[in-house]
Parts: C-alpha cells; structure tokens; sequence
C-alpha cells in the first residue's frame, strides 16, 4: 500500500509527517499520523533535511512533498537534495500547508480571512491570508523574537539565579540551551520544571516564566496587530502555529491585543508538515518519447504548407521555389543598389559642404559681374562637367569670362598642376581653374570714320 511524506524544515528541527492507514481527505483524522523529528543542532538545516527525507524514503512512499518559507530556501533545499540524487518530490509554500491542514481539520469554518502566526525558534512570521484562494494578502517577518530568544531569557535567568554555572565552552552552552528548551516545552502543561544538568538543576515556575517574557510575546502581538493593519483587510481571526504557539500566554495575549478570536491547533509544531503530506501528489509517469518520422519517407509532412502540394510534380514545386528565390534575391540587389546610390549622394553633398564650393563659386560670380556687366548667364557646379581645357590667350585681355564650374575632384597621386598664370583662379582645396579669355567687345558708340 502506498503512502505520502509531508516535510517541515524548520531552524531547530526537521518534521516528518505521514498518514495513518485509512486516514484519507475521505475520512480524515487530524491526529492519525505517523511523525518524526530530526534535531538540527548544529548542522546545516538543509543537510539535515535531504539526509533524513533520504532516510525516511521507501518504495512505500509514493509522494513526498516538502515546505519551504521563501525563494532563498527552496534554492538551499534543492541543492541539497540534488547533491544525494533526489527527485520524487515537491516543494509547497509553508502557509499553503498550513491552510490545507486546518481546512481539513475544520479550524478555518466560518472565516474568509485569518492572520497566521507562526512562532517558531528562528523567528515570527505574520500572514493575512484570502481563505477561499489560499492567496497571501500581506505578510512579514522579523527574527528578533523567536523561540531560541525566549530560550535565552531562560538561560540567563537561571545563571542569574545562582543555580547554574556558566558553561565554560561552547558545547555546554549548547546543551544548556537545550536544556532549557525542553523546561519551556514543558511549561506548556506544568506549572513548574525541574531538570538536572552537570551544570545544575534548571528550576523555574510557570508564573515566572511568564513574567520572563512577558514583553517579548507582547511584543510579537504588536507587530500582529501592525501587519493587520498595515494589509486593510478585515481578518476575523488569529490562528496560531508553530512550537511557541503552544505558550499559553501567547494566547492570551494575543487575543487582548487584537480583540478577535485566536485559533490554537492541537499540536501546532506539525500542522505545517502534516499539512505538506496532505497536498504531495505522486508523480505522474513520464512518457517514453515516441519515434520520430524517417528522414527519407516522411519529408513530405515536415515541409511547409506552401511547399507541400501534393498535386504538383516534385520538380515543378522545386522550380517554383527557386523562382521565388530569385525574385527575392533582386529584390534585395534592387534595394541594396538603391540604398548605395542615396548614401553616395549623401557623402558627395557632405564633402561639397565640408570644402565650402559654395562660397567660393558665388564670390567668383559677383566679381565677374563687376568687369562685365552685359554678361547675366551663370553656371551652376556639378560633379558631371568635364574638365575645362586652356585655349589661346588673345591680345587684349581686359575682360573675364564668368569661372567655369569647379573640375572633378582629382586624386592625389597625379602631378602637382603646373604655377598659376594671369588666367588662373586658385580656390584652396581644388585644382586650379583656367578661365579662358573672351574677344573684346566693340564700342556702344563708334567714332567718326577715319
């Protein structure tokens, strides 16, 4: 008969839970489990867990699910168990654990939204939760009050007492603390303890444990009460869970301080590992991967639709293909041909600019005008006139032509041009421009004949 493994990591202990046979979500039974506590001491608290979920692990075991508190933990929990070669588990949030528990045992009947608070030995944690989604609301946690800082105000009050030597090593302070977390489990039930150590008798009343931490669980009912108000949801109860839950004056005090009723399972150490066992599932076999087509046969139906036309021969698809390849292919020439043309355009515009033509060519304009004033026709530059070639100067040179467009510009590997003459107009960074000489004009008013 198969069965499932519920898991809680906590800071002071690993908790495993099982089902009793029978007890189903069928007929379920709160207390019918089979449970198991791992101390952490002082090892690694994710270590302790995969040694003991490796341990706890049969062919019985057919689901395992395990709790975690926040993304950083299950990160720790899955190197863990990865470094010992497990896998047939799951990972669940420790509130939604919770929640299926006391929805199972019947805790959370009546209400919509609850505040659960978790005291255990490494700190608080605060919760409002949507009861029907299961969906956390607001939630916050703090490890100033924990159940290892009420084990320490045990711990110094017995020093101060007298009763007990100080540990002179590590290891004895450990065993004392230890020691004292047992006197405060027992206080939960007894009105008073008394349990021998090497170091002394460790003997404390109820009433004055109490008083020891008093300020501390009122402390933690403040910040309850803070997280409620802070969410501005209406929660209609407190449900408490964890070892500390167990205090009766963490109920007491909570229920003053927040004036609504406050839930306290049986056993509520366990409920986030009893809970866990309740939503493992076990995992659902892999498919073997079915064989894939042959290469050779089945081509035909790996092919796209446009290229799969069954009524058209193989050939006259291919040559459609490679036709449609090639106008793809001029397309792409078209407009790489296109885009060089207006980036050639571009750079020759640039350059213009850069080397100022402009300027040069219009100040040549306006002094020919000067020395011929019946000339109006000017000429515009443009990359595309030949170059000017020189022609015979005559013999009255007084009048000047309008400068001829600028040449091509000219690599740098030609000769050097020859020295400037009279007809020579030097624009810097170009070759220089020979103007040709025009024939005079004759007078507007001839004089007598002689």
């Amino acid at each position: 008969m198969s069965s499932v493994l519920g898991v809680s990591v906590g800071a002071g202990a690993i908790r495993l839970a099982r089902p009793a046979p029978g007890n189903s979500a069928e007929r379920f039974a709160p207390d019918h489990f089979e449970l198991q506590t791992l101390p952490v001491d002082d090892q690694r608290v994710e270590e302790v867990a995969a040694d003991g979920l490796g341990a706890a692990l049969s062919p019985e075991v057919a689901a395992t699910a395990i709790a975690f508190r926040s993304e950083q933990h299950a990160r720790a929990l899955r190197a863990a168990l990865a470094r010992r070669q497990l896998t047939n588990y799951e990972l669940v949030p420790e509130v939604v654990a919770a929640l299926q528990f006391l929805e199972s045992a019947g805790e959370l009947s009546g209400f919509r939204t609850i505040a659960l608070y978790d005291l255990g030995s490494s700190g608080l944690s605060v919760s409002v939760v949507d009861v029907a989604s299961r969906q956390i609301l607001y939630s916050e946690r703090t490890s100033d009050i924990s159940g290892d800082y009420l084990d320490s105000l045990i711990r110094e009050q017995q020093i101060a007492s007298g009763r007990i030597a100080h540990p002179p090593d590590p290891e004895g302070l450990a065993a004392l603390d230890a020691l004292c977390r047992q006197a405060k489990e027992q206080l939960s039930v007894n009105t008073a303890v008394a349990l021998p150590s090497e170091h002394g008798l460790v003997l404390i009343s109820q009433e004055n444990f109490e008083a020891l931490i008093m300020l501390a669980v009122e402390s933690s009912a403040r910040m309850a009460r803070d997280v409620i108000m802070r969410s501005e949801q209406a929660v209609q109860a407190v449900v408490a869970i964890g070892g500390c839950a167990q205090i009766p004056l963490v109920t007491r005090v909570l229920g003053r301080w927040l004036g609504m009723p406050v839930v306290v399972p049986a056993h509520p150490e366990t409920v986030v590992a009893r809970g866990a066992a309740l939503l493992a599932r076990p995992a659902r076999p892999v498919a073997a991967p079915q064989p894939g087509p042959s290469h050779t046969e089945d081509t035909e139906q790996l092919q796209p639709a446009w290229l799969s036309d069954d009524s058209a021969p193989r050939t006259r698809r291919e040559a459609k293909v490679g036709r449609g390849l090639e106008l793809a292919r001029g397309r792409r020439r078209e407009m790489s041909v296109a885009g060089v043309a207006v980036g050639a355009l571009v750079v020759v515009a640039a350059v213009g600019l850069g080397l100022g033509w402009a300027p040069q060519v219009l100040q040549g304009n306006s002094q020919s005008s000067k020395t011929s004033p019946t000339t109006t026709e000017t000429s515009t530059p443009h990359t595309t006139v030949a170059e000017p070639t020189a022609t015979p100067a005559p013999t009255d040179t007084t009048m000047e032509s309008v400068a001829a467009p600028p040449p091509r510009y000219q690599p740098t590997t030609e000769p050097p041009p020859p020295p400037p003459g009279p007809n020579t107009i030097v624009v810097p960074g170009l070759p220089p421009i020979v103007v040709p000489p025009i024939p005079p004009l004759p007078p507007l008013f001839p004089g007598p004949p002689q």
